[in-house]
């Protein structure tokens, strides 16, 4: 474990360093943006709103800095920005920040990990239907009707807080209505360059997300119940460093910026390391190939 004048020196959070990676995530976003601009009415408009979609669905790890409030020195900063992601993902702020905490605080813990409220998938059948999106959708979508109609029944999100959360799903659900409207009336804008791109990007983000705990042990041990998975730079960079994921589970307060740094600090006491992206979803697909994949889902925790 890390001294604490290390600790501190590592959690220093910087308004600028956010402002860099989220200014290069939107200049990303613009250039993907054009691509579908000069592609409209060809084949190609295809493949550019998943190009589009998957830098879009990246966002997430903005959305999940800021809900740290790691993103920025400004808290205030932070919330605006999360706000705003959270929107775009169709994943009210609010909400995140109180599920998202029940993560943290109860990782792999199959009673109250609320990401562990949905099983990973065992088989081929499942993985690829979880890889579309469509239980992501399904999950956002009905969980935003029911906190715009007042039922708020997660028992990981205060009372006090439970009037916001409504109140946030309600502006989501308004935003939403108005772009249907302005779509309806021949504004295509938003179907285009957001609506369509966040579901063909969705892919890309559950592929993502699965390798963060997938195959990792149901224990307490926060060196052993996340998994880092190296990557290359352009990676690290789209994903605000959310690759070293262990890391971010040991030290949460630690911002992204921070993270290469802690990474290199604890690289000797990582416990589960994957190669890539590939190379995880290699095991696990011949994990499911073998009909071993509760085995790989859920291993034993020792």
């Amino acid at each position: 474990m890390l001294e604490k004048d290390q600790i501190a020196a590592l959690s220093r959070r910087s308004d600028i360093a956010g402002l860099r990676r989220l200014v290069v995530h939107v200049a990303l976003l613009a250039c993907t943006a054009t691509g579908i601009f000069m592609t409209a009415g060809t084949w190609l408009l295809v493949p550019a709103m998943v190009l589009h979609g998957a830098v879009q669905v990246a966002l997430f790890a903005g959305l999940h800095e800021t809900v740290h409030r790691t993103a920025f020195q400004s808290r205030r900063l932070n919330d605006i920005v999360a706000a705003a992601i959270g929107l775009i993902h169709v994943l009210p702020a609010t909400y995140f920040r109180r599920f998202h905490f029940a993560h943290h605080r109860y990782t792999q813990d199959p009673k109250r990990d609320p990401e562990l409220a949905g099983p990973k998938p065992t088989t081929l059948s499942a993985y690829f239907g979880y890889v579309t999106g469509f239980v992501y959708w399904r999950d956002r979508i009905s969980e935003l009707f029911r906190h715009a109609s007042g039922r708020v029944t997660a028992d990981f999100i205060p009372a006090s807080e439970r009037p916001g959360v409504v109140f946030e799903a309600r502006c989501h659900l308004a935003v939403y209505l108005c772009l249907a409207i302005a779509v309806f009336l021949g504004w295509s804008a938003p179907l285009y360059y957001w609506a369509l791109p966040a579901v063909l990007g969705q892919p890309f983000l559950r592929l993502y997300l699965l390798a963060e705990h997938t195959g990792c042990p149901e224990t307490a041990d926060m060196l052993a119940n996340t998994r880092t998975t190296h990557s290359n730079a352009f990676v690290r960079l789209l994903m605000w460093n959310m690759p070293y994921h262990t890391e971010h589970h040991a030290y949460p307060g630690i911002p992204f910026h921070a993270l290469p740094a802690l990474h290199a600090l604890m690289r000797p006491s990582l416990k589960v390391v994957a190669s890539g992206y590939g190379a995880f979803h290699k095991d696990y697909l011949s994990a499911l190939s073998a009909g071993n994949g509760e085995t790989f889902a859920r291993p034993a925790s020792g």
